[in-house]
Formats: structure tokens, C-alpha cells, sequence
């Protein structure tokens, strides 16, 4: 058989981009349901179709717009042919309609004309979308259009109404046959819905069923649509209210107020915010990855944390039942605590981007003075905002949790900069700065004991929100989250890394040393960095020498030779009867037990830095997850 031609793209993307579109009233249905001030439970048949109809597949959601676009067509040709017959003088001047506005021309040709064509246009599109033969659809049109005859050749008013009733009525005929015979595709794709949503469901679980779904029916383009047409729409109507006013900075304010109350005032209007957030919140971490340079496929996850957690911010203060004013300062403090996480987040991208370009000591300005700019607007911004909020609130929880997290994010540029610094000053020296690791770790070390600290005293100041402000059971959750993650599993990252750094120096305790004369014995390069020895190397069992300071990163990581991966661990008694080679074969004579046993001082100290501690990178150097902290935000505190 020929070739399937390929869509073209500009086709699938129109088609995309109708796809949503048609989705959006299913939303705005469903939104209007909850937001009425009827029964709860009077409107869970409109919740239940327009839910269903939300989650058609592609192919089933333009079949169902196509019936639906045919019955309203249907429909306004039989309200016109009734309203024309029964209410239009053909014998006055002008038609008035109920506005003012004159709709039909003088009476004669052009009258007929002009209504005929309005018909002849239902009738096609009527014809057309319900896909009738040809000999019907020519029916179809002429059932339409034969009460337009009647008020042509002037039959009694009477006489013209029976036609019109008979004409809708075998119009409506019509479309129920035609409705009718579509049911036996309506309950197989009903069927074909719910086999292939159980069977996703019993092969791959809920949570993929789910992001399956989410994606196919593309919810967050369909929430930021319905968010930005709702908006706008309200817009226009208070432009329309305010019209006779003079447009001033108090006028301009109160709109913008309105607008942004209106646009959080239900928990679908929440989740339509989040979407357009989710979207602002991605283009702007595109634009600092591409300034930084960065290609990391796991900095462009911003788009999905700040949505996240404006979101359950919102969930936890319970934004959308407030009251209109109440409303707008706890979705103002809600926007600080989600502005000091995204720079949060845009620190966790720049630090990898800065750590980079020092260790590999680039030497091009232009790699370094994007991240360098990124990294000082991260440290001016919260202190801008923390000195912009004490100069207009009293201190209060909100206030406390805002301030500590942008007090937070300065000391994680202030380690970064001085790590940064650091590895560029060693980049710039001509010899082994052996303390290089020492110094990092340090300052490292350091700075994540503050963060921890800085987490028990978020938890400290969440937990008394809860007990003495407002506490919810989302929160509860959000502490417990918050107590996990930012400070157990901190905490317990933190020893397992110290435990690990002192069992790497005890195996390199357990090595012996040879310096001096007996280097020039070997005749070769440390096998991990390929430079000469100047002071010491140390000997594996295996008869493998290294630098110290390349063999204790190593062992930091793993427990055999870089070489031949055996053990590299041996105790006391064995240690004096190891005979050792070269890299390349060749044996050198071990030094005495009492040169042995005088290893530097600096080998009995956690000298490494975590940078190299593979397993706990994904913990350390500020990637830790930081949403509880923010979801754990005391933002509930009814102070100014």
C-alpha cells in the first residue's frame, strides 16, 4: 500500500492548541457548579458529564464538540424560524431589537435575502457536522428554510406559526435519530476508556495512570487558559464599570486588587494561578541557564517546584475561602516565601555552574562573569526584600520565616563564593596546595551546620504557628515533611559523611609511607592524578603507590585500588611484611615501622571535601530538598 504522509507540524500544533481550547468550558462548567450558592449536591450531574467530557481523548473530544456545535445549530435555526414568524411585522419600517440596535433592513427582498441566508448557514453547518447524505442534508436545508416561505408569500400569522412549529419539530426528530444512532459509539468509547484505564492502572500503577492523564489531556496548558480567559474576562467588565472614572494610580490599584482576589477564589482559579506561575516560573529558569551556561536537565524542574508550592501554600492557609481583603495579604506574604524558594532553586543551579568553572580553572571572563552576576543579584535580592518587609510589618512568625530564608540563602552565596575563590586561587598557584580540601570542607561544613540550624529553628517557629496562630492538618503534614527531610535525613547525611571521612583516614593510616630518597626508587606518576612525588607516596597491599591526598579521596569513596580494585584495608601485623612495587612492576625496599607510624597531622583530621563523596552528593552543597521549608512557612499569622 502507499505511504502514510507525515502531519505536518504548524497541523499538530493547531490541532494541540484546539485541543486545549475545547477542554477550557469544561472547567469554567465545573468552576461555576462549586462557586454557586445552591445545594451542594444539585449540581454533581454537571460536575460528572463536564468531568467526563475533560478527559475524552482527542479524537472522541472533536466528535463530541462536532454533536454538540450540530445541536446548537439545530437549535438556533428553530428559535429563529419561531421568533420570525411569530414576533416580525413585516409591515414596519425597521425591526428594533430589544438593545436599540436595528438588526433587519426595510421590508422586501432584502429582508428575505438576509434571512435566508442566516438560515442557509445553520443548515449547511448543520448538514455538515452531522456528516447527512446528500439527498437528506437537501431535506434537512429545505425543512429549514420553509418557514422563511411562509412569511415570504405573506400565509396568516397562525398559519406561518403551525409551519414553524412542524419544521422544528421534524428538525428535532432529526437530531435525536441522528443522536440516537451515535450511542453505540458513545458506549464503546466509554468502554474503550475504561478497559484501557484499568488496564494502566493494574500494569503500572496509579501514580503513572495519573500523570498519563494529566499529560494527554495537557491540564496545566488547560488551567492557564481557562485562568488567563476568566481573568480577562473580569477585566473587561470592570473596565466596562469603571469607564466614566478618571484612570488614576488609586483607581488602577483597586482593579488590579479585584482582579487578583477574583483570580484566586476557588480552588480551580487556585490550581489556574499555579499553572501560570508553573509557566513564568520555567521561562525564567531557561533564561538563567542559558545566561550561566548551564546544560543540566535537572535545573529546568523549576517550572514544576514553584507551582507546587504556591499551591500548597495556598492549600495551607486556606486562600480560597478567605475573606476578599484577608485574601490578598496572605497571597502577598504567600509570593514572598514563593519568591525566596525560586531563588533558592537558582542558587542550587548557579553553585554546580560556579563549582565547575573553579575546579576546572577556565580561564575565560566571559564563562565567569554571567554566574558571578547571577550569584551577587542572589545575595543583594534578599537583602533588599528582608530590609523592604521589617520597614513596613512588625515582626511576626510570617515575617521571622521570610527573613530566615533569604538570611539563609546569603550564607549559601556567601560558601559558594568563598569555595569558588578558593579553587580559583588554586588555579592560579604554581604548586600542590595540599590544605586545598582542607579549607573546603571546612567552609562547607560550616555552612551546613547553619542550615541545619536554620531548620530546627523553621520547625521550632512552624510548630508555634500551629499551636498558638492556626494550624491545619496540612500543615501538621507539612512540619512532619519539614522535620524529615530538612532535618533528620540532614542530620543523618551529615554523620554518615563525618563517619565516612574518618574510616578513609584510618585506612590511610594503615598504609605505609615512603618519602625521601626511596621516591626516586619508583621512577613514576601517582596512577589518579599523574603527577610526580615531591614529599610522599603511600603503598597499597597490592603493591600500588599514590599520593595521599589522591588515595583519601579515593577510599572516600570506595574500598579497593584504583588500580586493580582489591582491598586496600590491612591491619597492624601485616602491614611491617608488605613488600611494594611500582605502578609499573617494579619493587622498591619499605620504609621502617617508626617512619611508617609518623604520618602528618593533617591526615588525622576530616580533610576532604564532600565534593568528592559521590553517594552523598545528591545531600550536600545545599541540594537537599528545600520545598518543606517553605511549605512549612507560618504564614498563617494574623499580625501586620
Amino acid at each position: 500500500g502507499a505511504a502514510i504522509a507525515p502531519v505536518p507540524a504548524h497541523f499538530q500544533q493547531a490541532l494541540a492548541v484546539l485541543d486545549v481550547v475545547l477542554r477550557v468550558p469544561c472547567i469554567f462548567i465545573i468552576d461555576a457548579i462549586f462557586n454557586s450558592y445552591y445545594e451542594p449536591g444539585s449540581g454533581w450531574a454537571g460536575v460528572l458529564i463536564s468531568s467526563v467530557v475533560l478527559l475524552l481523548s482527542q479524537k472522541a473530544l472533536f466528535k463530541f464538540y462536532t454533536l454538540f456545535f450540530a445541536v446548537i445549530l439545530g437549535v438556533a435555526a428553530i428559535l429563529f424560524n419561531y421568533y420570525a414568524t411569530s414576533h416580525l411585522d413585516v409591515y414596519s419600517a425597521y425591526y428594533n431589537a430589544a438593545l436599540g440596535f436595528r438588526l433587519l433592513p426595510r421590508n422586501g427582498p432584502t429582508l428575505w435575502l438576509g434571512m435566508a441566508t442566516v438560515q442557509l448557514f445553520f443548515g449547511v453547518g448543520y448538514v455538515f457536522l452531522l456528516n447527512l447524505q446528500s439527498v437528506f442534508a437537501a431535506l434537512v436545508v429545505l425543512d429549514i428554510m420553509i418557514p422563511l416561505w411562509g412569511l415570504m408569500i405573506e400565509l396568516p400569522a397562525d398559519v406561518r406559526q403551525l409551519v414553524a412549529v412542524f419544521s422544528g419539530l421534524a428538525l428535532a426528530l432529526n437530531t435525536a435519530v441522528c443522536l440516537a444512532m451515535r450511542l453505540k459509539w458513545f458506549y464503546y468509547s466509554c468502554r474503550y476508556v475504561y478497559l484501557l484505564i484499568r488496564h494502566m492502572y493494574r500494569i503500572y500503577g496509579l501514580q503513572l495512570l495519573l500523570e498519563d492523564t494529566w499529560k494527554r489531556i495537557r491540564f496545566p496548558d488547560v488551567l492557564r487558559v481557562f485562568w488567563l480567559t476568566r481573568v480577562t474576562a473580569q477585566a473587561l467588565i470592570l473596565i466596562y464599570v469603571v469607564r466614566g472614572y478618571l484612570l488614576s494610580w488609586d483607581v488602577f490599584w483597586d482593579l488590579t486588587s479585584n482582579l487578583i482576589i477574583s483570580g484566586c477564589d476557588s480552588t480551580l482559579t487556585v490550581l489556574g494561578m499555579s499553572a501560570v506561575i508553573s509557566s513564568v516560573a520555567h521561562y525564567l529558569g531557561l533564561s538563567i541557564l542559558a545566561f550561566i551556561g548551564s546544560t543540566e536537565e535537572e535545573d529546568k524542574r523549576l517550572g514544576f517546584v514553584a507551582p507546587v508550592l504556591f499551591f500548597i501554600l495556598a492549600l495551607q492557609t486556606g486562600l480560597s475561602s478567605l475573606d476578599p481583603e484577608e485574601r490578598l495579604v496572605r497571597l502577598s506574604r504567600n509570593i514572598c516565601l514563593l519568591l525566596t524558594a525560586i531563588l533558592h532553586f537558582i542558587h542550587g543551579m548557579t553553585d554546580p555552574v560556579l563549582m565547575s568553572l573553579s575546579a576546572s580553572h577556565v580561564s575565560s571572563v566571559r564563562r565567569h562573569v554571567p554566574v558571578l552576576l547571577v550569584s551577587m543579584a542572589l545575595f543583594v535580592l534578599p537583602v533588599v526584600l528582608s530590609f523592604a518587609l521589617w520597614h513596613h510589618y512588625a515582626l511576626n512568625t510570617w515575617l521571622f520565616a521570610v527573613t530566615a530564608f533569604c538570611v539563609e540563602l546569603c550564607l549559601k552565596v556567601v560558601v559558594s563564593l568563598t569555595v569558588y575563590g578558593l579553587f580559583m586561587a588554586d588555579g592560579f598557584s604554581n604548586i600542590l596546595w595540599e590544605k586545598l580540601d582542607d579549607y573546603v570542607y571546612y567552609v562547607r561544613s560550616t555552612g551546613n551546620i547553619i542550615e541545619f540550624l536554620f531548620g530546627v529553628i523553621m520547625f521550632g517557629n512552624g510548630a508555634y504557628t500551629m499551636m498558638f496562630e492556626s494550624g491545619s492538618k496540612i500543615r501538621a503534614c507539612m512540619m512532619c515533611l519539614h522535620a524529615y527531610f530538612n532535618i533528620y535525613l540532614q542530620a543523618k547525611n551529615g554523620w554518615k559523611t563525618f563517619i565516612n571521612r574518618r574510616t578513609a583516614v584510618k585506612k590511610i593510616n594503615s598504609l605505609p609511607e615512603v618519602h625521601g630518597d626511596q621516591l626516586t626508587d619508583i621512577e613514576d606518576v601517582c596512577a589518579i592524578c599523574y603527577q610526580e612525588f615531591s614529599t610522599s607516596a603511600r603503598i597499597t597491599p597490592c603493591h600500588h603507590y599514590f599520593h595521599a591526598l589522591c588515595l583519601r579521596k579515593w577510599l572516600y569513596i570506595q574500598d579497593t585500588c584504583p588500580m586493580c580494585h582489591q582491598r586496600v584495608y590491612v591491619e597492624e601485623e601485616s602491614r611491617d611484611r608488605a613488600a611494594f612495587s611500582n605502578n609499573n612492576g617494579g619493587y622498591a625496599a619499605p620504609q621502617d615501622a617508626a617512619a611508617a607510624a609518623a604520618l602528618d597531622n593533617e591526615l588525622l583530621e576530616d580533610n576532604d571535601s564532600i565534593e568528592y563523596d559521590e553517594e552523598e552528593w545528591g545531600t550536600q552543597n545545599g541540594s537537599t530538598p528545600i520545598e518543606e521549608d517553605y511549605i512549612n512557612d507560618d504564614t498563617d499569622s494574623t499580625e501586620d
